[in-house]
């Protein structure tokens, strides 16, 4: 979710970094939890469908492979079991997150390097990967540029780089309606369930809420994105976006869920919600992606490749 800290003056780079490290931090035990992580055939498919999205078409399959904030490893988990990638070397800011993600792997029987670092700043080779990605991790970083050069940098002559999960401008603005109204409906909401209210509402594990006003420092449009990749160097650069009906859904009930006490919370509700979402992003993917402007939705996708 975005703050207003992004429309406010901005915070130092450093200030910003360490807030994400100990956000993140406190966030990983829980994250997997609080976003429905899923590492069996649900989760494969909705990865491998998300990387498929972003590049335009058929996913190749991938030698090594390098994930920028990785966090518990929903993707490059998801990716090595599916066979898309052979090698993966995941990094996060935050170490708890990469402790989280190596213990998901220990689960599933799967080998991940992982490496603590700043993304503006990554201690590889140059031209050491065939694929560099990411979810949900562009807008956490102060300076852009720098990290776009620094894939180009690490990206081998011909490798691809793909990132989902970024927020969109005034998908961000439109996404507030449904939003304010769950606010709205919360208490009828909590009474029809017997739910108590929450004592900590909207609290990420045992993340400190004021940090989460911090972490959260860009939102996009789809040029300025696009501008970001090009001025680095890249080329073919494409962006488009993903999820507009799925967004108001899944936000109108993560903002009632907020609401309320998790334990209190039935299964049944949560199976509602896991599946009501998924109905949706079928929806946006087979009548609105590609046929709406790509800033109307929640979240922007952006590919391309260094030339060989």
């Amino acid at each position: 979710m975005l703050t207003g800290r992004m429309a406010a003056q901005p915070l130092p780079a450093d200030v910003i970094r360490d807030a994400n490290t100990r956000y993140h931090d406190d966030a990983a035990a829980h994250y997997d939890a609080k976003w429905g992580i899923d590492y069996g055939e649900i989760g494969r498919t909705q990865v491998v469908g998300k990387l498929a999205k972003a590049l335009g078409g058929d996913v190749p399959r991938f030698g090594r492979a390098l994930e920028i904030g990785a966090g518990t490893g929903y993707f490059s988990l998801n990716l090595l079991q599916a066979g898309v990638i052979e090698e993966a070397v995941a990094t996060d800011i935050s170490p708890g997150m990469l402790e989280t993600l190596q213990a998901n792997a220990r689960t599933l029987g799967l080998e991940v390097e992982t490496v603590a670092c700043d993304a503006e700043a990554l201690p590889f080779e140059d031209a050491s990967f065939d694929l560099v990605f990411g979810h949900a991790v562009l807008h956490h970083i102060p300076d852009l540029g720098r990290a776009f050069r620094e894939i180009r940098r690490v990206l081998r002559p011909g490798g691809t780089f793909a990132f989902a999960g970024e927020p969109s401008r005034l998908g961000d603005r439109l996404a507030q309606v449904p939003k304010r109204g769950a606010t709205l409906l919360a208490p009828l909401w909590r009474a029809a369930l017997r739910a108590r209210p929450a004592r900590d509402p909207g609290r990420h594990g045992d993340a400190d809420p004021e940090l989460g006003e911090i972490v959260d420092v860009h939102a996009f449009t789809p040029d300025e994105l696009a501008r970001h990749a090009r001025d680095a160097g890249l080329d073919a650069v494409r962006v488009r976006g993903e999820e507009l009906l799925a967004n108001w859904f899944g936000w109108t009930n993560r903002t009632l869920e907020a609401t309320a006490e998790p334990d209190d919370v039935p299964m049944a509700w949560c199976r509602y919600a896991f599946h009501g979402y998924l109905l949706f992003q079928a929806l946006d993917r087979r009548l609105l992606e590609g046929r709406l402007p790509a800033a109307v939705f929640y979240n922007l996708m952006i590919a391309g490749r260094r030339a060989a």
